[in-house]
């Protein structure tokens, strides 16, 4: 892949959808890329937006036929956020024909696909980054750099809380691939990040309250433990739908202390007065919540192709574990008791539901 040093990186983006929306927001603010190409189903919201952001060189193509998008020497790298079962054959071609390629998780929806993909990267020489975007948050690039500096010790337990606000839209939960590789997937990413293991056992518990959901043969509310090799306990809690916010805490508790990130609020402004303490409320979405991670992936991806940085943070087994983490959650929750862990493989798998995933 040629180096882009000295001018803007090229760049088409697949999919304007709740990721892809503010991945395009984010590349068209940015000076040092170009956007070249919008391929969206949806041309009349691709032309929208080409004329809101005076995108006059910006060409606009639904995925009826991509081959002129990656046959375009201006385009240097592609951002797919089109839905879950469209990664893979888009990310192999983008590969292919030696773009470099931003997209958001799954890379694909069985592990031969995403390690297909991944060969690709290899056998193409071609950066392929997947956005577990939770790895470029601040807070928590603190938290895991101040456990592996050892302040806190040895880890016993870790902590983490997700709810989303607002529900999001049922078109979207359709596509999305399930709550435990939509939502869990940053979790356990996360956690698994912080240890620096994987997890020997997997044990999820869920329920759904929404109706509508349901339907789906999906759920809404989650509780995972992991138990680690080391001694390690983790403790998930996910929602997908807190009334008072978008919910995102972390706590990790060790033998030396404990390290904690609370809710980040829109003003971090306090009233003090004769009703008491008032303080704002905390963010209402996750593209407020995680604005500076979005951002910070984004600069990463572009470092790594300019040349800037040697290579992705997020490795290939990152992204395989994650993922068959979120298969070995739905499993334990479908087949109603633990899954353990071995060699990158789930075992006693008597009764697996195959779902696509793994």
């Amino acid at each position: 892949m040629e180096v882009c040093k000295d001018r803007q990186v090229g760049i088409a983006i697949f999919g304007l959808g709740r990721a892809g929306g503010i991945h395009f927001k984010n590349i068209v603010a940015n000076y040092r890329t170009s956007l070249k190409w919008i391929v969206e189903e949806d041309l009349e919201k691709a032309h929208t937006m080409v004329k809101k952001y005076f995108l006059d060189d910006t060409r606009v193509s639904d995925s009826k036929d991509i081959t002129p998008v990656l046959e375009d020497n201006c385009v240097d790298a592609v951002v797919v956020c089109t839905p879950t079962h469209t990664h893979e054959q888009i990310v192999r071609a983008a590969l292919k024909a030696g773009k470099a390629v931003f997209c958001e998780k799954p890379i694909a929806r069985t592990v031969e696909g995403t390690q297909g993909c991944y060969d690709d990267a290899e056998k193409y020489g071609i950066a392929l980054y997947c956005a577990l975007n939770r790895r470029f948050d601040p807070a928590i690039r603190s938290v895991v750099q101040r456990v592996k500096a050892g302040e806190i010790g040895q880890i016993h337990q870790i902590k983490t809380t997700s709810r989303d606000a607002p529900l999001p839209p049922l078109s979207y939960l359709k596509i999305s691939g399930g709550i435990f590789h939509d939502c869990i997937v940053h979790d356990l990413d996360m956690i698994c990040w912080i240890v620096g293991e994987t997890p020997s056992t997997v044990y999820a518990q869920a329920h759904c309250f929404n109706a509508d959901i349901a339907a789906m043969d999906d759920v809404d509310t989650v509780a995972v433990i992991l138990k680690f090799p080391c001694g390690t306990l983790a403790q998930i809690d996910i929602s997908r739908h807190a009334a008072y916010g978008y919910d995102q805490r972390l706590e990790v508790f060790g033998s030396e202390g404990m390290l904690h990130t609370s809710n980040s609020k829109p003003l971090e402004v306090s009233s003090h007065g004769h009703r008491g303490t008032l303080v704002d409320k905390i963010h209402g979405s996750f593209p407020e919540r995680y604005e500076q991670s979005y951002l910070l992936e984004m600069e990463h991806f572009l470092d790594v192709v300019t040349g800037v940085e040697s290579k992705i943070e997020i490795t290939r087994e990152d992204t395989a574990l994650s993922s068959l983490l979120a298969e070995a959650c739905e499993q334990s929750y479908r087949l109603g008791k633990p899954i353990h862990i071995a060699d990158g493989k789930m075992t006693d798998m008597n009764g697996f539901k195959k779902n696509g995933f793994y």
